[in-house]
């Protein structure tokens, strides 16, 4: 048994026993004792709050002893929210476990259920609460944190730094411009159905999301590849799931899908656009696929596109990674991808207190692999190499004669 799991014990045992005040004491008796992060630990135990535990350290201090007897009032002190607010519990509950409820239409049914979202939702239902109050809230209900029952980098390249260096630049007088800046990625593959998926979120005690114990695709339900388009302008973003295979095909076609529905009307007068992507996957520097695909997009769009590609090894660098699929992860977090329209679900539910939005479409189409670009094809691709790393750095402008 753990720290925790020894005070957590020790309390249930003499917490009938104990006035407020020798509970006090006792909780800073047991702090100091612990040392660093000592008052976190007995908190986390008993569940009492954190000042409650400081003061008892601070009336240690001071010299405080328990006087024999001494006891609050009944009836004293702060009366607990579900005394005040009758239906606090009740709406909480409802939001924790929608699909139970037979609430498919839930504002949180496709999102992360955190203290703090469910507060804010809380809030918006006319309840004065915090996300302190609300934890406290679910562990009252029996509730607790609980995960599903189941990176490293290259080495860096010599030219890393100058090509960061060179993207920003690029990108900067890009956003002056008004011009378009867009961070593409392929998030991890997921497998739809009942597997685990990382993460914790809120449930009844003992009572975590059932899943298969071996990682096993479902050939009828297959997997989800959900390939993303960040706009750096716009704090926005657009990801297509996939379900046949990650090509360059796949990739570009978001792309173009990304600005036929949602960038064109964002950046009317755009004449460039500018795609910042790793160097290898379906988006690779080496891939003529791609190369291919974003000629026929240019072609078809009026668009130089520009593209830079980070080293090899600096795929976290990509502002994609931190500034969208981070929070999509966030979100589904310890829930089961149980179909293609709960992923697609629950990434177009993804905000952030920073604005950012989430479209999100199903690609059921095909994109078969291994699709071969002729050296005849490749000579028609009109790019322009830059001169810094011209393998990284390359614009396609559109054909006069498509």
């Amino acid at each position: 048994m753990d720290v925790v799991g020894q005070i957590r014990a020790k309390y249930a045992a003499l917490a009938p026993e104990m006035s407020e005040r020798t509970r006090r004491l006792w909780a800073g008796t047991e702090a100091r004792a612990l040392g660093r992060g000592g008052i976190m630990a007995v908190a986390r135990a008993t569940g009492l709050a954190r000042n409650t535990v400081t003061r008892g350290l601070r009336e240690l201090d001071e010299g405080a002893k328990v006087e024999p007897g001494w006891s609050r009032r009944p009836g004293g002190g702060r009366k607990a929210k579900t005394r005040t607010d009758r239906t606090l519990r009740r709406d909480l509950e409802a939001l924790i476990e929608p699909a139970t409820r037979g609430d498919p239409e839930s504002p949180l049914r496709w999102t992360c259920k955190s203290t703090r979202i469910l507060a804010g939702e809380l809030k918006r239902q006319g309840h004065d609460v915090s996300h302190v109050v609300v934890a406290k809230e679910l562990r009252g209900m029996d509730y607790s944190l609980q995960a599903n029952a189941k990176t490293l980098e290259g080495a860096s390249h010599p030219d890393r730094d100058a090509q960061f260096e060179h993207i920003n630049d690029q990108a900067r007088r890009r956003l002056r411009r008004r011009q378009p800046v867009i961070s593409v990625d392929t998030k991890k593959k997921e497998l739809v159905g009942s597997f685990k998926n990382g993460g914790r979120s809120w449930r009844p005690k003992g009572r975590p999301v059932k899943v298969n114990i071996h990682d096993f695709p479902d050939p009828v339900k297959g997997k989800a590849i959900p390939y993303g388009v960040y706009d750096l302008g716009r704090n926005a973003g657009w990801v297509s799931v996939g379900v046949d295979h990650d090509t360059a095909q796949f990739a570009v076609s978001t792309i173009r899908r990304w600005w036929r529905e949602a960038g064109r009307r964002a950046h009317p007068g755009a004449t460039t656009l500018l795609i910042t992507a790793d160097s290898g996957g379906s988006n690779g520097a080496r891939l003529r696929l791609w190369k291919w695909e974003l000629q026929r997009f240019a072609d078809a769009s009026g668009l130089s596109i520009t593209v830079c590609h980070f080293p090899p090894g600096t795929s976290k660098w990509n502002k994609i990674e931190h500034r969208l699929f981070s929070f999509i992860s966030q979100n589904w977090r310890g829930q089961p991808l149980l179909t293609h329209a709960a992923v697609v679900n629950l990434i177009a539910r993804t905000k952030t207190s920073k604005g950012l939005k989430v479209r999100c479409v199903l690609d059921s189409r095909d994109y078969p692999p291994k699709v071969a670009i002729t050296n005849q094809q490749m000579a028609t691709v009109n790019i322009v190499r830059d001169n810094f790393h011209g393998d990284w750095n390359y614009t396609i402008h559109p054909r006069s004669n498509k």
